[in-house]
């Protein structure tokens, strides 16, 4: 069988199988096909269980298939092909360590078991009674192992007792410190407008508190991972968390300006590190007259100059324009 065969074949068994219209394209199908490590010249029966993350799906669609995508399309396989493989229990993520963060560069994909079992049988007499049959169990293992994957989230306690619970990974567990350490110690009563996850952009969000500050949330725009209200001092402190990446540098400063540009509260940046030598990593990056947290001294905070330390400064006077 030929490349372009085998692909729309896969495509068939998509449809099949019950994906979305939206997956049921070349793309989803190299991802099942990758997944399966089955090449062109390979029969159903042979289908196999590898361990395979997002870029060696492409590169097995490039080398096997002959079918090159750009690197900048690495996130639609993920969004678009993959994600939805996951949620119909066709596709199990870190099935190897179920406790990695979904978006850990070394985040690798299974085929399921029932899964594969039921693609080896492709070619079978009662396929299409087996596919009819399937939906039921791959839910199952489905709800199952995001079961698995709950037990293990990470728990932030929040005001009045509430507990929220967010992917887990080191990301998350310095979002739990700056809620619980770093909020409780330099911003004492703060009401809490927003937690963002790993797993999802939005975790915790306030909108009506948003709303009282005359901000309107942008849905494309891009969150500060805590954002924290001190209604005594008229503050709107935004906090960047770093593991890896995203410090508050002064592209950042000035995107998050602009974001909570009209905002009736005076905005201090906050840039929060797990330790000190993860923060030298990046201190080079950091913006003037912004504030760095370090979660294994929790009692301190550098100031990055400015003429005060901890709080907003009042933002340039917009030049009027000719009329």
């Amino acid at each position: 069988m030929n490349a372009k065969s085998r692909i729309r074949e896969a495509v068939q068994v998509l449809r099949a199988m019950g994906m979305p219209r939206e997956q049921q394209n070349d793309r989803t199908a190299l991802c099942l096909l990758a997944l399966l490590d089955l090449d062109p010249d390979k029969k159903w029966c042979d289908a196999a269980e590898p361990l395979v993350g997002i870029t060696p799906m492409m590169d097995f669609a490039r080398d096997r298939y002959g079918v090159q995508y750009a690197p900048n399309t690495r996130e639609t396989f993920r969004r678009f092909s993959v994600h939805q493989l996951v949620q119909a229990g066709l596709v199990l993520p870190n099935p190897d360590n179920p406790a990695r963060p979904v978006n850990s560069p070394k985040t690798v994909y299974k085929i399921a078991p029932e899964a594969l079992r039921l693609l080896r049988a492709r070619k079978s007499k009662n396929w299409t009674e087996m596919v009819a049959t399937s939906g039921a169990q791959r839910s199952t293992l489905a709800d199952r192992y995001a079961h698995i994957r709950d037990l293990k989230r990470v728990p932030v306690r929040m005001a009045g007792n509430r507990i929220l619970h967010l992917t887990p990974g080191a990301h998350s567990l310095l979002i739990r410190a700056v809620v619980e350490q770093f909020a409780s110690r330099f911003v004492p009563g703060g009401n809490l407008l927003y937690v963002g996850d790993t797993g999802k952009k939005w975790a915790f969000r306030d909108e009506k508190g948003f709303g009282t500050l005359g901000i309107q949330l942008d849905e494309h725009g891009k969150m500060p991972d805590v954002v924290v209200h001190d209604g005594r001092r008229k503050w709107l402190v935004l906090i960047e968390v770093v593991t890896s990446h995203g410090p508050v540098n002064p592209k950042r400063h000035e995107e998050l300006k602009r974001l909570f540009g009209k905002s009736m509260a005076g905005l201090v940046f906050v840039t929060a590190f797990p330790s000190r030598a993860i923060m030298s990593k990046y201190w080079n990056e950091l913006a003037w007259e912004t504030e760095v947290w370090v979660a294994e001294h929790p009692d301190h905070l550098i100031h990055l100059n400015g003429s005060r330390f901890l709080g907003p400064y009042a933002q340039p006077a917009r030049k009027k324009g000719c009329r």
